[in-house]
């Protein structure tokens, strides 16, 4: 298997819960009932899986090996997805920090969580769809044919293929307990 294929596979699993956020936001501002620990758990799964295991992948593998092959970090797709990769970081924050006032009554946090949680799924949908279509088909190119295989074998340092099963597992389930609340 392809790392890029990997990365791309998991940003199937990312966009499902992208859309749980645009659907509970949706709802919410309708004036229809929504747990504001469904936020607390889409931003509990965006830092443990996206950020933690996800970007963790692109970051300190993927970009280091396309910068290793000459793709530069500091201009270009690397600086750029690196920046949106903090971007998407702020929104995580606020989207927990709004939701934990919400959670303790405080119904003008609503808001607040729905403009982070739009902010955050906008960003990522491009997002991804600049990895997709752009960055991951330049790292395919720029990576040494030879050095393909050692990509995915930093992936293991980083995250054991046992343990990216288990991860996977355990943020699709939950990326389905969150869609069937949300239907």
């Amino acid at each position: 298997m392809k790392a890029t294929k990997i990365l791309m596979d998991e940003h199937r699993v990312i966009e499902r819960v992208l859309s749980v956020l645009e659907a509970a936001v949706a709802k919410a501002e309708r004036g229809e009932a929504v747990r504001p620990g469904m936020f607390l758990e889409a931003a509990d799964f965006i830092k443990e899986f996206a950020d933690g295991s996800h970007h963790h992948k692109e970051e300190g593998v993927l970009f280091e090996a396309m910068a290793a092959a000459g793709v530069p970090r500091e201009a270009g797709p690397i600086a750029v997805m690196l920046s949106e990769h903090e971007r998407a970081r702020a929104y995580t924050r606020a989207i927990r920090e709004a939701a934990q006032r919400w959670e303790r009554g405080d119904t003008a946090a609503v808001s607040q969580v729905a403009t982070a949680a739009r902010g955050y799924a906008a960003l990522l949908r491009q997002h991804i769809a600049k990895e997709d279509q752009i960055l991951f088909p330049m790292a395919e190119q720029a990576i040494p044919r030879g050095k393909h295989d050692s990509v995915i074998a930093a992936f293991d340092q980083v995250e054991p293929e046992a343990v990216r099963a288990s991860v996977h597992a355990k943020y699709v389930a939950l990326a389905e307990a969150l869609e069937r609340e949300i239907a």
